[in-house]
């Protein structure tokens, strides 16, 4: 992108994008502080609570692919405004006095808003200087994630005030504003070749996700109804073999495989969905830690509110580390730059795991956490989208963004099922052990992590920031 190709309301479109990133993003963890104020006001239990979090997750995922490569075409603004318009429907109807059912069909279209990251992408390497375009992607990669710890303590706030009404009220409130800016703000696209989009493709990968996200959301299948479960698995992995079939021979496939071949594009989503796995496990074990009534012999009995503080230090170093990230790629590649930041995530939970007497040790956790994840997120475009031709920008992401919502969902599963292990006959509350052991077992998928990202980038190297693959 030149100087005159700039658009003309770039100084309105950075703060636009990055405010838009971050209103979908916190709107779509409204659902991981509100669990239990959920069970309580519908008198369901936790596990179907905890669907207005895992539809969330859900439909971003299945979403993702579709909506990047209709990213990838003239119809982005259209793309972008119709999924702000369908998560504005959503926080509608979870703010409205209706039926747990519609709730969760609320959750549900407000989990698309997931999808929109790698549009936004999109939008800032079409219209924006190659600098400003790399910082502005850099940020949105963070505000993906760092925007969930914005939406933790605001939805405390309001719940504790005037109920889970009032605090997906605001959801509704703040998605609404952000279309209006969108529809101010966001230019067309300029690329004017229409994108076929694979019906086949998309319905069977939709299908893949959704079985893998509903086994690894909902771990009891396997101890109920392990028959089933291992139906569903089955069944998965005979339609992602099928699907990666028919995405090869596609001459305009939903996601284009032959990015795979480019060392660098396989090695960042590996490291993605490994480091999503340590970052996400340790996100909740820390809330649901904090929260946990000190009766139980440990926790602080933390309400919503002041639980949802505890991850603002996340939130605030997540933003600093992406100030700072954009220096820092002039001196170490982005490949170092990730496994360096896989190391700080290791020494959050390292931290976590050896102490948390007081509240000030867990904030400690969460702002070495967030530095580490912000950098993280910093990093990985430019490493992905180094290889991949600017026309496949939000295709690219896409793919990235489900890779990084499935490594989310599992460090949700594997914490959820260490603290299960650690729960004692007649207990209400894990053993203060368990946390520690769950802290481990991300450490360890952190490390993995690390040593993939220095492994797999050090055999061959990867293109430097310049993101204008050709």
């Amino acid at each position: 992108m030149t100087a005159d190709a700039e658009c003309s309301d770039s100084r309105l479109l950075v703060p636009a994008l990055v405010f838009i990133g971050v209103v979908v993003a916190a709107v779509g963890s409204l659902g991981a502080p509100l669990i239990t104020s959920v069970a309580t006001t519908f008198d369901v239990s936790l596990s179907s609570a905890q669907w207005t979090l895992t539809l969330a997750l859900l439909t971003g995922a299945v979403t993702t692919p579709l909506l990047g490569r209709l990213g990838s075409g003239p119809h982005r603004r259209a793309a972008i405004l119709g999924t702000l318009g369908i998560v504005s429907i959503g926080g509608v109807l979870t703010a409205l006095p209706l039926s747990f059912a519609w709730l969760l069909l609320g959750r549900a279209a407000q989990g698309v808003g997931l999808a929109l990251t790698s549009m936004l992408m999109g939008v800032a390497r079409d219209h924006l200087y190659d600098k400003r375009s790399a910082s502005t992607i850099a940020l949105l990669s963070i505000a993906s994630t760092a925007g969930v710890g914005v939406g933790y303590p605001l939805s405390g706030l309001l719940t504790e005030h005037g109920g889970i009404r009032a605090a997906y009220g605001f959801g509704a409130a703040i998605t609404v504003l952000a279309l209006l800016v969108a529809l101010r703000v966001i230019p067309a696209a300029a690329q004017k070749h229409s994108m076929r989009i694979d019906v086949p493709g998309a319905v069977l990968l939709a299908l893949v996700l959704s079985m893998v996200l509903i086994l690894v959301s909902e771990t009891a299948l396997w101890t109920s109804y392990p028959w089933w479960a291992g139906a569903m698995a089955t069944t998965a992995a005979i339609a992602a073999y099928i699907w990666v079939r028919i995405e090869i021979g596609s001459s305009a496939p939903l996601v284009d495989l032959r990015l795979l071949r480019h060392r660098s594009v396989v090695g960042a989503n590996s490291v993605m969905f490994l480091g999503g796995i340590g970052m996400y496990l340790l996100l909740t074990i820390v809330t649901r830690y904090a929260q946990t009534p000190s009766g139980a012999g440990y926790g602080f009995g933390l309400g919503v509110f002041a639980a949802g503080l505890v991850l603002v230090p996340f939130s605030v170093c997540g933003f600093l580390a992406g100030k700072l990230v954009p220096s820092a790629l002039r001196r170490v590649s982005p490949a170092g730059t990730l496994t360096i930041s896989a190391f700080i995530v290791l020494a959050a939970l390292a931290l976590f795991a050896t102490t948390r007497t007081g509240l000030m040790e867990l904030c400690i956790a969460m702002s070495i956490l967030g530095f580490g994840v912000g950098s993280f997120s910093a990093a990985m475009p430019t490493v992905v989208l180094s290889v991949v031709p600017s026309g496949e920008t939000s295709s690219a992401m896409s793919v990235n963004q489900v890779v990084r919502s499935v490594g989310f969902a599992f460090g949700s599963a594997i914490g959820g099922l260490v603290l299960a292990g650690g729960t004692n006959a007649g207990s209400a509350f894990p053993t203060e052990g368990s946390y520690t052991s769950a802290a481990w077992v991300g450490m360890a998928v952190t490390a993995a992590a690390a040593v993939a990202s220095a492994t797999i980038f050090r055999r061959r190297g990867v293109a430097g920031p310049s993101m204008r693959a050709e």
